[in-house]
């Protein structure tokens, strides 16, 4: 994929960061792909390094989708198993602050996403600048959440103050979103989030409550495009620019 004028900037940075993504590949790693637009990008770049003879790979994916994409282009999945570690997870995100504290979830895939993010050594996140924010929250907190008990956690997550909204489906509005699990997505309109640690905590306390799109303490470091560049950020350390592959 390469840049043409008439793709809106956010997604050329998204593409950038996805190709200075493959410097992070290697022949023989066992990979996690993650979801949404700009992992998208990602599995595109890497099937055709994979074509090319560049890498041999496996991988598991984090969603359906991203499982359809990963065989399109030609890299081959392994299914999960007992004593597996994946060496690399590539993923995207709503948003994320300057401690790579993450809010993720906006396409649906949380869980698997968050397996994964937590069975592999290291976690590498993509994003455009539009995803870097200064305090958590102003994207909605998704929530994967068991059908059965859906009221009650509207009601607690209520009583927590996070305006939840049962995600409706993209394209039959009058029906619910359902995970590839066949649960179903609240986002929770809290604001933003002081202390995102405490609340993570709560949720974790509330039964059918699957899983919540805070992510904390996984991510390793993050690739973002920032108009022509991308920077590498990683906890604690100053922002690098990171030399992108040339074009053809």
């Amino acid at each position: 994929m390469t840049d043409t004028p008439s793709v809106a900037p956010a997604e050329q940075e998204k593409q950038r960061a996805a190709s200075a993504a493959l410097h992070w590949v290697q022949s023989g790693m066992l990979l996690g792909l993650g979801s949404g637009s700009t992992a998208a990008y990602f599995i595109a770049h890497l099937g055709a390094a994979v074509r090319a003879g560049r890498f041999q790979v496996q991988a598991v994916a984090t969603s359906l989708v991203s499982e359809a994409l990963a065989r399109q282009a030609g890299i081959p999945l392994v299914e999960p198993r007992r004593g597996m570690r994946l060496d690399l997870t590539v993923d995207g995100a709503d948003e994320l602050d300057a401690q790579l504290q993450l809010i993720k979830g906006g396409g649906g895939a949380l869980l698997r996403e968050k397996v994964l993010a937590t069975a592999a050594n290291s976690l590498l996140i993509l994003a455009d600048s539009t995803k870097q924010v200064r305090q958590l929250g102003q994207f909605p907190l998704p929530l994967e959440v068991v059908p059965f008990a859906v009221p009650w956690v509207l009601d607690a997550v209520t009583s927590l103050g996070g305006h939840p909204v049962v995600r409706p489906d993209r394209t039959q509005p009058a029906q619910p979103a359902r995970t590839d699990q066949g649960n179903l997505l609240v986002d929770c309109h809290f604001g933003l989030l002081p202390d995102p640690a405490a609340l993570a905590r709560e949720l974790e306390q509330i039964p059918g409550l699957v899983e919540h799109g805070l992510f904390l303490g996984l991510a390793h470091a993050a690739l973002i495009g920032q108009g022509e560049q991308v920077l590498l950020y990683r906890r604690g350390q100053e922002p690098q620019l990171v030399e992108l592959p040339a074009r053809p």
